[in-house]
């Protein structure tokens, strides 16, 4: 939801890094490097008035770039910080209660997927959209092949849009797109160290113009 045209393909959604000196210039130098779809805030087990505080800092910078923000755990700091979104790991009978009484003022996802029956279930539940993949796993250059296997069966199967999480080097968008996932989450890929975050969704999105499938539906 960036300021240009929306792109029909699966666009980025970045993953904010652990908290770190100059991490939020960072996010926003990646925010400016082309179209990014929404910001996901894990809390990585920050306190929670810590967790806030910084939810509210991203939140600001990242809504100010017409880019939709999550945050991972905490639908009470969502409201707070008044993010768009929240993004819950949790069984269907919790995910059920807090989709029933947060779901009309904001967005609520789900990840916690390992398995098809797994994404079913949750997927009962209509969430804005389901996770295939895990905050901070994305060490490796390629993407996890079980979450592959499971965008590609939920993008075939299934209306609730899918996030499935890159790996740790920015060409592996490539993979994800050609699931037919509508988004592709970056984290390491984006932000580790000695990378260049402008340049690196610069480039993601050069990639998915080039590569990712038109998707079905979408505008």
């Amino acid at each position: 939801m960036s300021e240009a045209r929306t792109p029909n393909r699966c666009r980025i959604v970045l993953i904010a890094p652990p908290t770190q000196p100059g991490d939020a210039e960072r996010i926003e130098a990646a925010l400016s490097g082309g179209d990014v779809a929404s910001l996901i805030i894990p809390g990585y087990d920050a306190d929670e008035s810590v967790f806030q505080a910084r939810a509210e800092q991203l939140t600001s910078l990242a809504q100010a770039k017409g880019v939709a923000v999550l945050v991972a755990g905490e639908p009470r700091v969502a409201a707070r910080v008044q993010a768009d979104g929240v993004h819950i790991e949790a069984p269907k009978a919790e995910l059920a209660e807090i989709i029933a009484k947060h779901q009309v003022r904001m967005m609520v996802g789900c990840g916690g997927v390992k398995t098809r029956d797994d994404a079913l279930e949750l997927g009962e539940t209509q969430p804005d959209y389901i996770f295939f993949g895990r905050f901070g796993y994305d060490t490796k250059p390629e993407p996890h092949s079980r979450n592959l296997a499971l965008a590609t069966w939920w993008a075939e199967m299934i209306q609730i849009p899918c996030i499935v999480l890159a790996g740790s080097e920015i060409h592996s968008v490539v993979d994800v797109a050609k699931t037919g996932a509508e988004f592709v989450a970056l984290g390491n890929a984006v932000f580790a160290a000695g990378r260049e975050p402008a340049a690196m969704v610069a480039e993601a999105n050069a990639l998915l113009d080039a590569h990712a499938p038109a998707l079905e539906g979408a505008g």
